[in-house]
């Protein structure tokens, strides 16, 4: 069930300077609100650079890059950081939790730079601890400091820190990478359990096309942009 577009590029163009200059052209994607949509793409294939447009860390030399309706182009550099705070919940590679901070600490993080977001999630203590619960992270560990827990546990705060105070895009960049099959699954059940619960949209990024079956659509980097690279 989809309630209207939380991602659309059309006619995208950045280029990289240096030496060995890279290009990447996206001509056009749309993602709906309560869309699932698994992207595929090695190493070096221009992953991290479409990530950093979607998220307004770089913005389009041409085109546009609309989250939510709003043109991340439009936005000074301090406004699109509050703007991807308020609307942009993202999964790290690396979790990029806070280690002394408590489970419950770092779940609500994002709610002191998001008002709008913070209003979204009510009340913020019980909303992260029925966060907790829906992702498997029992009560007594939420007073727990963040780097006391496992991968798999640091995870599922990763993912409750993004979920909170329903963001209407979610992107996780190789959440799954550290796991093995079996809790591979396990995690991506708990997940779009939330996703969908939440009405977000999520663009997964991976290089492992294993994870398709769950997704509403599956595509390959190179299916809705085109790269070049080419030495100064």
């Amino acid at each position: 069930m989809t309630d209207g577009t939380a991602l659309s590029l059309r006619n995208v163009g950045f280029r990289w300077p240096g030496r060995q200059s890279f290009r990447l052209t996206v001509p056009g994607f749309t993602l709906q609100r309560g869309e699932t949509v698994l992207l595929l793409g090695e190493s070096g294939s221009g992953k991290s650079t479409l990530l950093s447009l979607i998220c307004g860390i770089i913005v389009p030399q041409e085109g546009q890059v609309e989250v939510d309706g709003t043109s991340l182009s439009s936005l000074r550099a301090g406004a699109r950081d509050r703007f991807r705070a308020e609307r942009i919940g993202v999964i790290f590679q690396q979790f990029n939790l806070l280690p002394y901070g408590s489970v419950r600490d770092n779940i609500r993080l994002p709610l002191r730079f998001a008002p709008d977001r913070r209003s979204r999630a009510g009340d913020a203590e019980a909303e992260a601890a029925r966060l907790c619960t829906a992702l498997g992270l029992a009560p007594e560990l939420q007073g727990v400091p963040a780097g006391r827990l496992s991968v798999g546990q640091q995870q599922r705060v990763a993912v409750a820190r993004a979920l909170i105070g329903q963001p209407p895009l979610i992107v996780a960049d190789e959440p799954t990478s550290a796991l093995d099959a079996r809790t591979q699954d396990a995690f991506l059940g708990l997940l779009f359990d939330q996703v969908r619960a939440a009405g977000s949209a999520l663009l997964m990024v991976s290089h492992d096309d294993r994870l398709g079956a769950r997704f509403d659509r599956v595509l390959r980097l190179d299916d809705i942009a085109q790269t070049e690279r080419q030495a100064a």
